[in-house]
């Protein structure tokens, strides 16, 4: 309470006044909608108004000042009264909050990135966007790197329903063992549900003895009490806040108020015009506030063309695990820009990207067995385009993470996600460490780049090309030592295929990636003694796939592809391939893969058992050659 200066009473009541204008801004949208959360919205009136028009600091017409303080809504179901702050603030007309949930709308049913400015007289959003005022449902991160944590507070409302989710007491967690004095949880504690009341109802000395077991500093206030919350807020401490406001769904709407069974309904148009003719009665002042602006301190920075700073240092055949040369790619990309971050999740030993931390521990984030909360923390630091972010573990682990990842793509993040030890070669660890679904899992992300390199150039390379890549970046490193294929003065780039070992008499196509790359280039050496020809492709990134190297190779091996993986059938490699050359006439693929949950044993048995190891490449070959003169 050290800094707390109690507002006067006109103060006090203009921002009661400005909680029931956004009630009934977002009663008018939804009625309007004929769809959405009225009565989530309600509960929360009091805390959105406090929050935007006395205690945030920010630019309403500028939303992706770097000074803003930041504003997380987790508790996306509320999205309207979010919307109904952004014309309270000026960023919009209160006319574009009845096209809420309109296909040609930016007010979309829960929160999505926002344009710098919504064009006045179009509904057609521009393609710029921002993430100040808005965010996902269940994300809670930090934002910047230190030197940015200047004047700015994060400011992150949840609902009480949320609270059951095991990626917020993560997020409880590392934030209370961070200390991250500038970031501020309010829990919106109205009770109820979707379906049925919520575990702990309005036991909310619960909820702020776990908050404070996490290491939090928990208060209890009133909700609906304007003045309990400016004092809440006014609080100054050395570690992160939890506001735990008992408030009731629907509060101000007369017969639903702390009622069950109205959950996600819009009032009907005849209820929605007697309430807000209610609610409008109460307010005493029309004038609107006005947001106080954030302290100017950020420093500018910028994250273009951050390249590495020498070509690889390989030689050709020379041994280097992928997993290995990607924590030697990311240090020494550190010394390129000092806005390249890591992150890992207590495996950087395993992934290599201890080799970063030793060289620039303060941009290196351990967040410990916590994936979900670590993507979270991800998308937050690459928050505003002032990180290049790197995350890495066992690949096998991203799937712990998968809603995280799918969010942070609809939220047009920009992160970097690295999973070593994929497939069977990890060998005796078994298959509850094995990554087989990881392509399939990374593929489905909307405008994602899966980069699969195959030796410590091309993983060195990829990088380089992911830190400069929009959206969703996946690396996929292997575990065993391979030999170097690729000069150091190699060109790659995203959705080109390498052709490593071809001649003019192949009549295979064979595509392989990581480790299965290099048992295929030792099948095409053992084949061309038994004078049978194959080429063998590198497809270095699945997605996208170089369709045209494809296809004008398998055109000139008489249509015939075999494709090799460490992964499972379903949606690999070979799904890729199909997908890219359906339809095409005269090509035929065929597959090689893990087909079942392997066991434990080593690398080369169970490449072996799985039949993807060369012998089984030769195998393969022979047989769709031998079929082929037997159509003959």
């Amino acid at each position: 309470m050290e800094d707390y200066h109690k507002p006067d009473q006109q103060t006090l009541q203009a921002l009661r006044d400005t909680a029931n204008r956004l009630r009934i801004n977002s009663i008018k949208a939804t009625t309007a909608a004929g769809s959405g959360h009225p009565t989530s919205c309600c509960s929360a009136a009091e805390i959105m108004s406090v929050l935007f028009f006395h205690t945030m600091r920010y630019k309403p017409q500028d939303p992706r000042n770097v000074n803003n303080d930041r504003f997380v809504l987790s508790k996306g179901h509320a999205a309207p009264i979010l919307y109904a702050v952004w014309a309270e603030a000026g960023f919009l007309h209160e006319s574009e909050l009845l096209n809420l949930r309109k296909i040609d709308s930016i007010l979309e049913g829960h929160p999505v990135p926002l344009p710098n400015r919504i064009n006045k007289c179009s509904k057609q959003p521009s393609n710029k966007t921002g993430k100040e005022k808005n965010s996902n449902p269940h994300s809670k991160y930090l934002q910047g790197t230190p030197e940015d944590l200047k004047g700015y507070r994060v400011y992150c409302v949840l609902g009480d329903g949320e609270l059951s989710e095991g990626s917020v007491w993560e997020a409880m967690a590392f934030a209370g063992f961070y200390k991250l004095d500038n970031l501020v949880a309010i829990l919106d504690i109205n009770r109820l549900g979707q379906s049925d009341p919520a575990p702990l109802q309005h036991h909310v000395e619960i909820y702020q003895k776990r908050c404070e077991a996490f290491g939090w500093h928990a208060i209890i206030v009133d909700g609906h009490s304007v003045e309990e919350l400016c004092k809440a807020f006014g609080q100054a401490k050395h570690q992160p806040t939890a506001i735990i406001a008992k408030t009731y769904k629907g509060k101000g709407i007369t017969g639903i108020e702390d009622k069950e069974n109205w959950h996600g309904k819009p009032l009907p148009k005849n209820m929605a015009e007697q309430i807000i003719q209610e609610i409008d009665e109460r307010i005493q002042n029309k004038k609107r506030l006005s947001p106080a602006f954030p302290q100017e301190d950020a420093p500018i920075v910028s994250i273009r063309n951050v390249r590495m700073p020498s070509p690889p240092n390989y030689k050709m055949g020379e041994k280097v695990a992928s997993r290995k040369a990607y924590g030697l790619a990311l240090a020494k990309l550190g010394h390129a820009s000092d806005r390249v971050i890591a992150l890992d999740g207590d495996t950087k030993n395993s992934t290599f990207s201890e080799l970063f931390k030793k060289e620039h521990p303060s941009r290196f984030i351990e967040c410990y067995i916590a994936e979900q909360n670590m993507v979270s923390v991800a998308v937050g630091c690459a928050a505003r385009d002032r990180n290049v972010v790197f995350v890495s573990t066992f690949a096998t682990f991203y799937t712990r993470a998968f809603d995280q990842i799918r969010m942070a793509a609809i939220s047009e993040s920009n992160i970097n996600l690295c999973g070593s030890h994929c497939g069977v070669s990890i060998g005796e660890d078994g298959p509850s460490q094995m990554a087989l679904e990881d392509l399939g899992m990374f593929r489905t992300i909307p405008n994602a780049t899966v980069f699969y390199p195959s030796d410590a150039v091309s993983t060195e390379k990829a990088v380089e090309l992911a830190a400069n890549t929009k959206g969703i970046c996946f690396i996929r490193t292997s575990r065993p030592e391979n030999a170097v294929i690729y000069s150091s003065n190699e060109d790659f780039r995203i959705g080109q295929a390498k052709v490593v070992f071809k001649s003019k008499d192949d009549q295979v196509t064979v595509i392989g990636a990581g480790v299965t790359l290099h048992e295929a280039l030792a099948a095409a050496e053992q084949l061309k003694k038994e004078r049978i020809s194959i080429r063998v492709i590198d497809p270095f990134t699945i997605k996208p796939l170089d369709k045209k190297t494809i296809l004008e190779n398998a055109r000139a091996t008489k249509g015939r592809i075999i494709t090799v993986e460490d992964h499972y059938y379903e949606g690999g490699i070979g799904e890729a391939v199909c997908a890219a050359v359906v339809g095409e006439p005269g090509i035929t693929v065929s597959r090689l893969a893990v087909s079942h949950v392997p066991r434990s044993g080593k690398p080369a048995e169970l490449l072996r058992m799985f039949g993807i190891d060369k012998e089984a490449i030769i195998q393969a070959v022979k047989m769709a050659v031998s079929k082929s003169r037997n159509a003959e």
